[in-house]
């Protein structure tokens, strides 16, 4: 199994890179954003940005991260990913979501169905139902808190204190009330998914950090 060592002190170069697909409206630059500043406050270089050109509401988007310790250079869009993160099922009609993914890489999906999702595409997923979740605990069908929390709890990307911290950072303007029901919707997502990180490493997949005591 290959993994990516992640040292903040001097150690080895690692370079991760997200891609999230979703649709105008719906954060999925946020998503990114959000783990970008997350990861930075670990001690880590970070970048992210959304598919060059407008996002319209309701078309297709997508955004890109890309994480590493050392200055981050590489600008382009991400073709070889090494996660996906779909925010909206629905991009999939028009989308080729898992187009250059690399061996050992998988998709955190907003899915009801995961084996029947795995089927269409080919590849693992770890599924979570986001819009239900976003109705339970917003009242609205945005997914994006939902799959940061879910794709950074079967990662390990960012440690949940961080994540929620900056949450609570980037939802403060809209209110605390909103700010705690995000950091509370992503504590969620984060401790269901967390629950899986075993299976990663039995299916042989990518971790990207090796944490050792």
């Amino acid at each position: 199994m290959t993994l990516f060592v992640a040292k903040k002190n001097g150690g080895v170069f690692i370079l991760l890179e997200v891609r999230f697909h979703g649709r105008g409206g719906q954060g999925v630059v946020t998503s990114a954003d959000v783990l970008a500043v997350a990861a930075f406050k670990e001690g880590f270089y970070t970048l992210s940005f959304p598919t060059f050109g407008a996002e319209k509401r309701g078309t297709p988007v997508a955004s890109f991260l890309r994480i590493s310790d050392k200055p981050v250079v590489l600008r382009d869009e991400i073709y070889e990913p090494d996660y996906v993160v779909i925010l909206d099922p629905t991009v999939m009609e028009s989308v080729n979501v898992v187009s250059g993914l690399k061996d050992g890489g998988f998709v955190v999906a907003n899915y009801p169905r995961e084996k029947e999702l795995e089927d269409k595409l080919g590849v693992k997923v770890f599924a979570i139902n986001a819009t239900k979740l976003a109705m339970e605990y917003l009242g609205r069908p945005i997914t994006n808190t939902v799959m940061v929390g879910a794709f950074a709890g079967i990662t390990g990307i960012v440690k949940l204190d961080t994540l929620k911290e900056t949450i609570m950072e980037w939802f403060s303007k809209k209110g605390e009330e909103i700010a705690k029901k995000n950091a509370d919707l992503v504590e969620n997502a984060y401790k269901t998914l967390e629950k899986r990180r075993d299976e990663v490493k039995k299916l042989g997949l990518k971790m990207p950090f090796e944490v050792k005591v």
